[in-house]
């Protein structure tokens, strides 16, 4: 292995790679605290919280190939029990994301057809109120998450890529997940070059399924220690990693401002016992707010 001026990395970061032999790049997630923390911050069903998960090793996976300022999110809208599943992270490396349910949720593996049905699925790039947004939107297809975001790439026409997606929750309770990911560099016009990187290709595929989901979320195994395992005949270089952590943006004058917005009416439909408490959905810290100050300092 081939290590570019990096310490050996800790939990928590996505790893930039590259394949030697190929020039294919790629890059590990891994994610223990930043991933256990918004998932242990509600009690959603076992399956729910493993398709979060992977979401959110997805969301890390994707913007650590895109150059942005601002926060690339995903976004999948369904009819099933699951009708909303959000995921987001900052240049910085803040990481969060939640699941909206309105159905029982039925147990085993977190097939995405059995858990948001039928829907869409939006990928997003903000970079703040003077850049013009960039979306890319496509049809829910596909039993796992894996399926859908091929499914992705296939639509955009944009670049090939293939994705590995894990998340388990360990016996002592606390939730890890991974991704791995890798980029197909566009086709060569010489033809023997295109055949060389078509089986550099389809052997890469076969290295990246070779990857067990325990593996990737097995906190005892190193990033390049894993990546040693799945590409050392071909060679492989490291670069330095980026830190990852769970960052929530709510804040006490945020959920104010929210709450300031609404209606008399509304505001008296949330009123219990003489207070109206916000909860984040992200985070589920809870905010208490007087209703008759709401209503004397509306939102302007």
């Amino acid at each position: 292995m081939f290590v570019d001026s990096v310490s050996m990395p800790d939990d928590d970061l996505i790893q930039p790679f590259t394949i030697e032999a190929s020039g294919l790049h790629g890059r590990l997630v891994r994610l223990g605290p930043a991933l256990d923390k918004p998932l242990r911050a509600h009690d959603y069903p076992e399956p729910v919280a493993a398709l979060l998960g992977e979401t959110i090793a997805l969301v890390a996976g994707l913007a650590g190939g895109l150059k942005y300022d601002g926060v690339f999110s995903l976004q999948a809208r369904g009819d099933g029990p699951v009708s909303l599943m959000v995921a987001d992270v900052t240049t910085d490396g803040g990481l969060r994301g939640y699941a909206s349910m309105r159905g029982d949720i039925p147990d085993g593996t977190p097939s995405v057809p059995r858990l948001l049905g039928a829907g869409m699925m939006a990928f997003t790039v903000d970079q703040g109120p003077d850049m013009e947004k960039y979306q890319g939107i496509v049809e829910i297809q596909g039993a796992t998450l894996t399926d859908c975001v091929h499914h992705y790439f296939q639509q955009s026409g944009q670049f090939t890529a293939g994705v590995k997606l894990a998340c388990q929750r360990l016996p002592n309770g606390q939730w890890r997940g991974g991704a791995l990911l890798l980029q197909r560099l566009p086709e060569d016009e010489n033809p023997e070059e295109r055949d060389r990187m078509e089986d550099a290709w389809h052997t890469a595929m076969v290295l990246l399924g070779s990857c067990r989901d325990d593996e990737l979320c097995d906190p005892d195994l190193d990033a390049y220690s894993l990546l040693f395992r799945l590409f050392h005949e071909d060679g492989v270089r490291v670069f330095p990693h980026k830190p990852l952590q769970f960052s929530c943006k709510c804040t006490s004058d945020r959920m104010y401002a929210a709450v300031a917005m609404l209606t008399p009416e509304e505001l008296d439909e949330m009123t219990v016992d003489g207070r109206i408490t916000v909860t984040c959905q992200f985070c589920s810290s809870e905010q208490v707010f007087d209703p008759d100050e709401l209503k004397r300092n509306p939102a302007s």
